[in-house]
C-alpha cells in the first residue's frame, strides 16, 4: 500500500488494532498474522467495505502477514457470479492482493457437515421442526427468556437420522433446521439455540446441486477462520453480540486453531446509503443505471466516476479505526479525491455550454499554436491549443446585465482568455427568438503573455478553438441524495424520497480542447474552472469521449 498523499490531522489515523497486532507478534503469541476479508457475494462492494478492505489487507501488509479473500457464500439464493467477479476486481483496483487462491466458505462445506454431526453426537445439536414463525415465538424477547423447542430432547440417533435425511433432500425448504443446544434463557439472543443449518433446495454457484442444506453465517464463519489459521478475525460492531457464539463453536469443536474476533465501528457516511438491500433496490427499480452508476456508493461506481484507489485508501487512513460510532462527513471523502487529483490530474479546457466568439480583428486564416502547461506545478509537459479567429467560450461567461462582482465578459468589457490574449466584447448576435448565439469581439495583439498597457483586466475565462476542438458529452454527477441522512424519510415515505433530482445532468455538444481527443477510459483531468473529470470507463472512446464529473473544484454543498 503506497503512503497516503494526504497528511492526516493529529489522531485522525488512529487504529486501535495496530498495537494489538504488534503486541501479539512481540509476545510470540503469533509468529505471523493472518487476516481475512469475507464479503457475501450478494451485491457489489461499497465505500463501507473499503474501510474493512484497507484495514484487513493493510494490517497484514504492514506487519508482514497474509490476508485471505474468502467469500461467505452460504446463501446461494441471493448470490451471483457477477458479484464475485466485481468484488475481486474492486479489491485489486484498490491496490491489494490476497494470499493464495480465492477462498469460499463452500470450500469447507464437507468439513462443516462433519462438525455438525460431531455436535449432534455430543448432544449439543438437534433437528427442530418449528417453522420460522414458531421459532420466533419460542425465542422470547430481550426482557423475557425463550422456551425450549418441543423437539430439543430428541435422541442422538434420531437427530443423526433426520439430519442425514435433510442432507439427502427428503424434506422441503423450511420444514426442518439443525440448531445448537445452548441456552434458551441466555440474555444474549444469539445463544438461544441458534440455527446451524437450513434446508434450501437452491443451485449453488460453486458446488452446484451437491447440497440442499446450507450452514448459517455464524456456524460457517468462525470455523472457516479456524480452518484457514486466521489470527485476527476483524468485523464490524454489529457482530460484537455474536462473539460469544463464535467462541462457543470454537470451544466445542475439534478445530485446528482458535482465532480471536475483534470489532470496529463501521463507516457511516452522510448523504450516502450503504445497505446492500437498498442499493440493490436502487438498481432493480431503475433509479440508477446499474451497480456501477457513478452516483452509487459502490467502489465500482466511485471508480467509474473518477475516484482513485489512492484517494479512497487515504480517506480510510484519515478517518481511522476505532470502536466509537458516528457519522463521517462526505466532505472528507471529497477532500481526499480533490487533494489527490490536484497533484496528479493534468489540466485541460472544456466548454460545457459553447457560445461562439468571432474575433473580428484577428487575421482570417491565421492560426497560432499556443503551448500551455499540462500541470502548473508538476512536470507533465505541455499541450498545444490552436488559436484562430473563431473560438468557443462558455455561455455563462458572458452577461449583458451582470450581477454585482461579475468579473467575466460584458458588453464593452475585457477578459483574458486563459493562456492567450485579452479580448473585448463589441457586438452581440441574436437569433430570431432573441437568444444570444454569437459574440463579435476584438483582441489586443500585445497581450499574449503581457498585461495590457494602461488598464487592468481582472477576469480570466477558458476557451477552445472552433476548428480543432472536439465535440463530447459531459455528465455532471452530484450526490445521489439531497438529505444528510437519506434513511430518514418523511412520514409514510422511504429513502427513495430523498433522491436528489439533480444528481445527474447530461450535457451534449460540449467542446473540448484537441488534446482530449485521445483520452482513454479512466483518464482523469482538471477541466479548468469546472472541476475534476474522468473519461467514462464504459461509454468513452477515443475520438468520442464521454466525461464524468468526479467532483467540483470546491465544496458546493457548504452550509447545506
Amino acid at each position: 500500500m503506497s503512503k497516503p498523499t494526504v497528511d492526516p490531522k493529529p489522531n485522525a489515523a488512529a487504529n486501535f488494532l495496530r498495537p494489538i497486532v504488534q503486541a501479539d507478534l512481540e509476545s510470540g503469541k503469533h509468529t505471523k498474522i493472518v487476516t481475512r476479508f469475507p464479503p457475501e457475494p450478494n451485491g457489489y462492494l461499497h465505500i463501507g467495505h473499503a474501510k474493512s478492505i484497507c484495514l484487513n489487507f493493510g494490517l497484514a501488509e504492514e506487519f508482514g502477514g497474509d490476508c485471505h479473500l474468502r467469500f461467505d457464500d452460504t446463501n446461494p439464493a441471493k448470490e451471483d457470479q457477477e458479484y464475485i467477479d466485481a468484488i475481486k476486481r474492486d479489491v485489486k483496483w484498490l491496490g491489494f492482493h490476497w494470499a493464495g487462491e480465492v477462498r469460499f466458505a463452500s470450500d469447507y462445506f464437507d468439513q462443516l457437515y462433519e462438525w455438525a454431526l460431531y455436535l449432534i453426537r455430543a448432544g449439543k445439536a438437534f433437528v427442530c421442526d418449528l417453522s420460522p414463525e414458531e421459532m420466533r415465538e419460542y425465542r422470547g424477547t430481550l426482557t423475557e427468556p425463550g422456551r425450549n423447542s418441543p423437539y430439543r430432547d430428541r435422541s442422538v440417533e434420531e437427530n443423526l437420522d433426520l439430519f442425514q435425511r435433510m442432507k439427502a433432500g427428503e424434506f422441503p425448504d423450511g420444514s426442518k433446521s439443525l440448531r445448537a443446544k445452548i441456552d434458551m434463557a441466555s440474555p444474549n439472543m444469539n445463544l438461544r439455540d441458534p440455527i446451524l443449518y437450513r434446508i434450501r433446495h437452491a443451485h449453488h454457484h460453486q458446488t452446484g446441486d451437491k447440497w440442499c442444506i446450507y450452514p448459517s453465517y455464524d456456524f460457517a464463519h468462525g470455523q472457516s477462520d479456524a480452518i484457514e489459521g486466521i489470527t485476527h478475525s476483524i468485523c464490524t460492531l454489529e457482530f460484537e453480540d455474536h462473539r460469544p457464539l463464535y467462541e462457543w463453536f470454537l470451544e466445542n469443536l475439534p478445530v485446528p486453531c482458535k482465532p480471536r474476533q475483534y470489532e470496529f465501528a463501521r463507516l457511516n457516511l452522510n448523504y450516502t446509503i450503504t445497505s446492500k438491500r437498498k442499493l440493490k433496490q436502487l438498481v432493480d427499480e431503475g433509479h440508477v443505471d446499474g451497480w456501477d452508476d457513478p452516483r452509487m456508493s459502490t467502489l465500482s461506481g466511485y471508480r467509474r466516476r473518477g475516484y482513485t484507489p489512492e484517494s479512497i485508501r487515504n480517506f480510510c487512513e484519515m478517518i481511522g479505526v476505532n470502536r466509537a460510532g458516528g457519522v463521517v462527513d462526505i466532505g472528507m471523502l471529497e477532500f481526499a479525491i480533490r487533494d489527490h487529483l490536484d497533484a496528479t490530474a493534468p489540466r485541460a479546457m472544456c466548454v460545457l455550454r459553447p457560445l461562439k466568439v468571432v474575433i473580428s480583428n484577428y487575421p482570417e486564416g491565421q492560426v497560432e499554436n499556443l503551448e500551455l502547461p499540462r500541470h502548473p506545478k508538476q512536470d507533465m509537459g505541455v499541450r498545444v491549443l490552436p488559436f484562430s479567429r473563431e473560438i468557443f467560450i462558455d455561455a455563462s461567461d458572458f452577461e449583458e446585465n451582470p450581477p454585482p462582482g461579475y468579473k467575466r465578459l460584458v458588453p464593452g468589457g475585457e477578459v483574458r482568455l486563459r493562456g492567450s490574449y485579452v479580448i473585448r466584447a463589441d457586438e452581440v448576435i441574436r437569433d430570431a427568438a432573441g437568444n444570444v448565439v454569437e459574440l463579435r469581439c476584438s483582441y489586443d495583439p500585445d497581450t499574449l503573455g503581457n498585461n495590457p498597457v494602461g488598464r487592468k483586466v481582472k477576469g480570466v475565462i477558458h476557451w477552445v478553438p472552433v476548428n480543432g476542438s472536439i465535440e463530447c458529452e459531459v455528465r455532471l454527477y452530484d450526490r445521489l441524495f439531497r438529505s444528510p441522512n437519506p434513511e430518514k424519510a418523511e412520514e409514510g415515505g422511504s429513502f427513495l424520497d430523498n433522491i436528489n433530482p439533480n444528481s445527474l445532468v447530461v450535457l451534449k455538444g460540449c467542446r473540448a480542447e484537441p488534446s482530449l481527443a485521445q483520452a482513454q477510459p479512466e483518464d482523469r483531468f482538471q477541466f479548468e474552472r469546472e472541476g475534476y473529470f474522468c473519461a467514462d470507463l464504459k461509454d468513452s472512446k477515443p475520438g468520442a469521449p464521454v466525461f464524468n464529473r468526479t467532483v467540483t473544484l470546491r465544496d458546493s454543498w457548504g452550509g447545506q
